[in-house]
């Protein structure tokens, strides 16, 4: 094996290195975020316990007036 035939695996691995380090950076930096949508997306008792659906609110009337068939 010549000198010439080490060089591109040298350069291969080197950037398969880089590569491997800057997506683990990645996935550190995105963690947090996600931590904080979880956090910010929890409801309360009130928020789980009121009644979603209202068949007089606007949207709906206004669903059911498009929609008449």
């Amino acid at each position: 094996m010549s000198s010439n035939d080490t060089r591109p695996a040298a350069a291969r691995r080197t950037f398969l290195r880089a590569l491997g380090l800057s997506g683990a950076a990645a996935a550190s930096a995105v963690v947090p975020g996600a931590a904080a949508a979880q956090a910010t997306a929890k409801e309360t008792r009130a928020e789980r316990d009121k009644a979603r659906y209202q068949p007089n609110s606007a949207n709906v009337q206004a669903y059911y007036r498009v929609n008449r068939y």
